[in-house]
């Protein structure tokens, strides 16, 4: 019969045998469990309230459709149903598919982009307060979108603007990420400091050709930049779509790599995780991402702030579940937004970056005073 000592060793030797180690195997297995069945609740919540949020906005407008009425031009234009007969009802089908539901579409594929990219932004810098914008993408896309409307290239065509502010969205991030990288390396706050300075530069250019623009111009120039996605069609929401597709299908496979860079660098790097790789493919997706919706709606800022703190504090910081909740609340955000935007002035259509501001400055706001007191620095 094995003594006490015995049983030490043996359990020592063999940690299986531990109860204690079964009962921390089950603990884990039990938080991972509790974990996906909250993220898959949230993600079940987020898509009805994309669904109905989106047949309520396809109806709102001067000319007010009824849900059902909705339902039934979608059920129409996707063959579920012949073409009506009576005059009214294909005018409503040609207000609801022709009009609304390409602005609807188009808010979505925006916001979940924007989400997805300060998703991305956050976990790189390891820090809440990272934006999207802090690589210059968005200042650049402006300078890109400012000089077709001062140079006249506007009138060449539709894709004009939107080519010129992607292009130089990504070009304005390949130039912040080149000038930030030393030694083969790039730091954050190297990166950070270089992001800031370039869009200081951008910020002067767009100064520069508002001041050197005619009376329509500078309108046009003011108004892109306050963002609004009034006059969407198809076309965009059929270039725009692939883009973001890439990208956020391109974040999700670099989720396991990014839970554990949230354990520092040097423990990441131990792991197998080439950290310059993973900050360089980063920042590419971010780049696309936000270029492939600003190109089309003008600047919308916070969402890429505000999205992903929030839904880090209800599925917490594992960013495979924070990534699929956060694209899908991203694109539930801006799609409201918008809705609000055609409703908050009677027979207006109030500039979407405006109302996203509204929200996102006291939001920051508060976040940089709840992050100083944890730190101490404020009372």
């Amino acid at each position: 019969m094995p003594s006490r000592v015995d049983l030490r060793i043996d359990r020592h030797a063999d940690p299986r045998a531990d109860p204690r180690a079964d009962l921390c195997t089950a603990r884990r297995t039990g938080h991972h469990a509790r974990h996906r069945r909250l993220v898959a609740l949230a993600l079940v919540v987020l898509l009805v309230l994309v669904l109905v949020v989106a047949v309520l906005s396809a109806g709102i407008g001067q000319y007010p459709v009824a849900p059902r009425d909705v339902v039934g031009a979608v059920l129409r234009a996707w063959g579920a149903g012949g073409a009506p007969s009576d005059p009214d009802a294909r005018f409503v089908d040609q207000v609801v598919t022709g009009i609304r539901l390409p602005r609807v579409a188009l808010a979505l594929v925006v916001g979940a982009a924007l989400a997805a990219a300060g998703t991305l932004m956050q976990a790189v810098f390891a820090n809440p307060l990272a934006e999207p914008a802090v690589i210059g993408v968005s200042s650049g896309a402006a300078l890109g979108a400012s000089s077709t409307v001062v140079l006249g290239w506007v009138s060449a065509g539709l894709w004009v603007t939107p080519t010129a502010a992607f292009a130089c969205g990504l070009v304005t991030t390949l130039l912040v990420y080149g000038l930030s990288r030393s030694g083969g390396k790039t730091e954050v706050v190297t990166l950070v400091l270089t992001g800031i300075a370039v869009n200081a530069v951008a910020g002067a250019g767009i100064a520069l050709l508002t001041f050197l623009a005619d009376t329509q111009a500078r309108e046009q120039i003011v108004f892109w930049q306050m963002g609004s996605i009034n006059g969407a069609l198809w076309t965009d929401v059929a270039v725009a779509l692939p883009i973001v597709v890439v990208g956020v299908g391109g974040a999700a496979l670099l989720v396991r790599k990014l839970d554990l860079l949230a354990l520092g660098e040097r423990s990441a790097s131990h792991l197998g995780v080439d950290v310059e790789r993973l900050r360089i493919v980063a920042i590419v997706l971010v780049a696309l991402l936000v270029g492939a919706g600003v190109a089309f709606t003008g600047i919308i800022a916070f969402v890429g702030l505000v999205v992903p703190h929030l839904l880090r504090m209800v599925v917490g910081p594992s960013h495979g579940g924070l990534l699929a909740t956060s694209t899908v609340a991203g694109a539930l955000l801006v799609l409201v937004a918008d809705t609000a935007a055609r409703v908050v002035v009677p027979n207006a259509d109030l500039p979407l970056g405006l109302l996203t501001s509204l929200v996102g400055g006291p939001f920051f706001f508060w976040l940089l005073r709840r992050t100083r007191r944890r730190a101490g620095g404020w009372a």
